[in-house]
């Protein structure tokens, strides 16, 4: 299961089926970390390391994965070594290590020490819907999202996504909502939230296990601060964190749904994988469509949804 998801939108049609989008992430295969490289990022099976496919269709979608590899080597090691060196070198010699020497040991010693220095590796998975034109990415920080839809731009020569952006100020619904203690279109309030003041982007509070309605939110609202977080349950189907660049953090199914359907005791890894997926892309299609009309998502050909 997803825990986040960074939605993006296709504005063309997604046309590969699952052995030619195979085909094609072959070419940018995950890989290590070459003795003189900081990073790579390739593909790799959503299925586990043990599979060979890099694209498993499942419910009309498409799960891929991307593997990040990168070597472990912080500054401050390089930094302390550069000023040993530089100790050794000024005591020898009797002189003062320049500017340009200090930059050139400090690369030399890069050069050296990279090859040593531990990997660490983190696995992605996104899924594209070709039916609803969606790319869904299991990631809470933009950079790493963009680095997954990057190398899917890559692989495919092209790719017309963008992201997922409301025509309102989510900010101003999403504090309404608070405000009057009711959501709309589906949404329940839960319990936790982050106001912001507007003015002074320092001024943050943040609530969780809280009861919204209370006074003690209602005085931070009178003070001009905004809702730019809020934690709501879909049609009692699903929980989340919205925040006000429409990014889904904390996703969490009720447990009826997941009884219902997926077999914990199933041995076959791969059913249960694309149960998991049914549940997720299909329920995701219903919240994103709710998302799109409550808050006027443009759709590809740039005509905001109205409510």
């Amino acid at each position: 299961m997803f825990k986040n998801a960074k939605v993006f939108q296709l504005s063309v049609p997604f046309t590969l089926d699952p052995t030619q989008l195979h085909e094609r992430l072959t070419e940018h295969r995950a890989r290590p970390c070459g003795p003189q490289e900081l990073m790579t990022l390739g593909w790799t099976s959503p299925l586990g390391p043990s599979a060979e496919v890099l694209a498993h269709p499942a419910n009309g979608c498409l799960l891929i994965a991307a593997r990040r590899q990168e070597r472990l080597l912080p500054a401050s090691v390089v930094t302390e070594a550069v000023a040993e060196r530089v100790a050794e070198i000024e005591q020898a010699e009797m002189r003062d290590v320049g500017r340009r020497e200090r930059t050139r040991l400090r690369e030399e010693l890069m050069v050296q020490m990279l090859p040593q220095a531990f990997t660490r590796s983190r696995v992605v998975r996104a899924y594209i819907d070709p039916r609803d034109r969606w790319i869904v990415v299991d990631a809470a920080s933009n950079k790493v999202a963009e680095e997954v839809l990057s190398l899917l731009r890559k692989t495919l020569g092209s790719l017309p996504a963008k992201p997922l952006r409301p025509g309102v100020p989510v900010a101003d619904r999403l504090t309404a909502w608070v405000a009057s203690g009711a959501a709309e279109a589906g949404f329940d309030l839960e319990d936790q939230c982050e106001l912001r003041d507007p003015a002074d982007s320092r001024a943050v509070v943040r609530c969780r296990g809280h009861d919204l309605t209370t006074p003690e939110i209602k005085t931070h609202l009178d003070a001009g601060k905004r809702v730019v977080a809020l934690a709501v349950n879909y049609q009692d189907r699903l929980s989340l964190l919205l925040d006000e660049d429409l990014d889904l953090k904390r996703l969490r199914f009720a447990d009826e749904l997941i009884e219902e359907a997926i077999d914990d005791d199933a041995e076959d890894e791969t059913a249960r994988l694309d149960a998991e997926l049914t549940l997720l892309t299909g329920e995701l299609r219903g919240l994103l469509a709710a998302l799109v009309t409550t808050f006027q998502v443009p759709d590809s050909a740039g005509e905001s949804t109205s409510q």
